[in-house]
């Protein structure tokens, strides 16, 4: 299990286009070429969905396949009690990640159903939160 598997959820397709002045300028396509950087060796799959079932399945069929995941759940993240249940049906590491500091934003960006199940949180670092995540998931394949 040498993949990596980085999860993007609603709206996040509008990345560059939709508030910038929040979410910067970059796109979905800059976060994969950043993840596949941050990859080196290892396989990286990058899926985005605004739809909670879509999200769900690929966490299912990520169990046994995958040594970590990558989820920026959007607003999901504080929605989805069912995204939080896949999660926790997954054996591997899972890293949530926001591009905003979502502490700084409205009251409702507060809580994370997916903090709950997360083995580390990444917040308000802009795209680069992503290949962070990416990195660790990575030298945690390499330390196993």
């Amino acid at each position: 299990m040498t993949s990596i598997l980085v999860l993007n959820g609603p709206n996040l397709n509008l990345l560059g286009k939709r508030q910038p002045e929040i979410y910067g300028h970059a796109t979905l396509d800059d976060v994969a070429d950043l993840c596949r950087a941050a990859a080196g060796d290892v396989s990286i799959r990058i899926e985005q969905s605004n739809h909670e079932g879509q999200l769900i399945d690929w966490i299912h069929e990520a169990r046994g396949t995958t040594a970590g995941i990558v989820i920026n759940a959007g607003a999901y993240t504080h929605t989805s009690i069912a995204i939080f249940d896949a999660l926790n049906a997954y054996e591997g590491p899972v890293i949530e990640v926001h591009i905003s500091n979502v502490h700084k934003r409205e009251g409702f960006r507060h809580h994370s159903y997916i903090s709950a199940r997360a083995d580390g949180v990444i917040v308000g670092l802009g795209i680069r939160g992503y290949a962070a995540a990416v990195r660790h998931i990575r030298d945690l394949t390499a330390e196993g």
